[in-house]
């Protein structure tokens, strides 16, 4: 080889291993999809994307407004299409304006209806999702099962061991504008072209106390509460059928038409833990039916498994030795991956384990539910075969109210084809509803409840 040849070849190997080892330009991040799960406890915004995002928040008063700076992120389509997902009905979020407030800083401005306390934190890849950046917009007067109640005049301040009257958490310290305000609104409005309309969130009207005339001492009725808990919701779908049926489509309708039955007995009251699609960890499900002080808690699902010949309705209630069976031990585990998949701030979400899925589940619970579960699956195996013919047992997180008789009903094997059409058909969902309606009905006809309160 001639020198002259030798030199060009050294030289284009100089090249390449400079190609190599030099850093590349860093590569901006790409928003994958844009969610927005609207509900009345709090609203969900969700950004999916193909890593994991920085975001800076902070509040701006007057009108209310939250700013979000996004780091190491361009402005695309997909996050343009953000500003489309807000609905009318939205009760927090206005509007939402998207735009490039820097290089490599994507800014959004959420338009609010109040004031709200903000969680903004990211979640890693689990299940189908990649990375996701979530805002949870809170209201400052966080919703309250029994405030609910009172306003459809189904509970009043008598009622219970506990008060009526929901606490009103002071607002949770929030970062402030890194810049003079004034100057933070000509940038928010530069987005928009002209600056939001100046609009002041009304004061809340406070609820007028529920007055009722007391009954003769030897007319005492008590009033049964029933918390019902439809499983998944918002982020997390849970079991999805052949066909592209969902898990948390189908629970809903079930403990909606459920709720309509058990209201229409006598001295009834039901509360959902949502009654709509969006996301509730498993801690506070069960904080909700313990806030209504809740006589039974019945959490509905539609059962999946690996195999789609696996077929049957179960109902399963809380063990504190382990599960009953292997089945009922997968079952658990992966209901369990709820909060995974749905989605949970984990700095709010240990707070919440620590006060409310403490394990002081009594053996009078537990035996409790077993007479519930009996009941019910009783019934139930009158509409549809059993998957197992006793009530089976294992630790779900949602069935771990301490005071509360709890059980988790499989209303089908959703992956099953046959059972998945069962599923949709409002006829066998009327079915679900009569037949755990009945078995609720023959629990306390054999367990009457304790007199707590009296009741018009």
């Amino acid at each position: 080889m001639s020198r002259t040849r030798r030199r060009t070849v050294l030289k284009a190997g100089g090249t390449l291993l400079l190609s190599v080892f030099t850093p590349l330009p860093a590569h901006a991040a790409q928003i994958l999809a844009v969610r927005v799960w609207p509900a009345d406890d709090y609203t969900r915004v969700t950004l999916e994307n193909d890593t994991n995002l920085k975001a800076e928040h902070f509040l701006v008063p007057d009108p209310p407004r939250l700013v979000v700076d996004i780091d190491g992120l361009v402005l695309n389509d997909t996050l343009k299409g953000l500003v489309a997902k807000i609905e009318s009905n939205d009760p927090y979020i206005k509007q939402v304006r998207v735009g490039q407030n820097r290089p490599n800083v994507v800014r959004l401005v959420f338009d609010l209806k109040e004031e709200i306390k903000p969680q903004v934190f990211t979640l890693a890849p689990v299940a189908e999702y990649k990375h996701r950046l979530i805002f949870d917009l809170y209201p400052i007067r966080e919703a309250d099962p029994i405030a609910a109640l009172i306003e459809k005049g189904e509970w009043s301040p008598g009622d219970g061991t506990a008060t009526a009257v929901p606490a009103v958490p002071s607002p949770s310290a929030q970062p402030v504008a890194p810049e003079p305000v004034a100057r933070m609104e000509a940038e928010i409005a530069a987005m928009s072209g002209n600056a939001a309309p100046r609009v002041t969130a009304p004061a809340p009207v406070p609820l007028p106390p529920a007055v009722k005339p007391a009954l003769p001492a030897n007319n005492v009725v008590r009033m049964v509460t029933i918390a019902l808990d439809p499983g998944h919701g918002g982020e997390d779908p849970g079991a999805i059928g052949p066909s592209g049926t969902r898990e948390k489509d189908i629970v809903l309708a079930v403990a909606k038409k459920l709720k309509a039955r058990l209201e229409a007995l006598p001295n009834t009251r039901v509360m959902l833990t949502r009654d709509g699609d969006y996301f509730v960890p498993l801690g506070t499900r069960v904080e909700k039916a313990r806030k209504v002080q809740a006589d039974l808690f019945v959490s509905i699902h539609a059962d999946a498994f690996i195999e789609a010949r696996a077929r049957g309705s179960s109902v399963f209630v809380l063990s504190e030795k382990g599960a009953s069976s292997t089945a009922a031990r997968w079952l658990a585990t992966d209901q369990n991956k709820a909060d995974m998949i749905g989605g949970v701030n984990l700095a709010r979400h240990d707070r919440q384990l620590a006060s409310v899925l403490f394990d002081l589940s009594t053996t009078a619970q537990i035996n409790d539910s077993l007479k519930l579960g009996k009941a019910v699956l009783g019934e139930i195996g009158g509409i549809n075969r059993l998957h197992k013919a006793a009530v089976e047992q294992a630790g779900f997180a949602v069935l771990k109210a301490p005071d509360i008789p709890s059980i988790l009903v499989e209303t089908a094997f959703i992956s099953n084809p046959e059972e998945e059409a069962k599923l949709k058909d409002e006829g066998y969902q009327d079915q679900l509803a009569n037949a755990i309606t009945k078995g609720i009905k023959r629990y306390f006809a054999a367990n009457p409840p304790m007199a707590k309160s009296r009741i018009s």
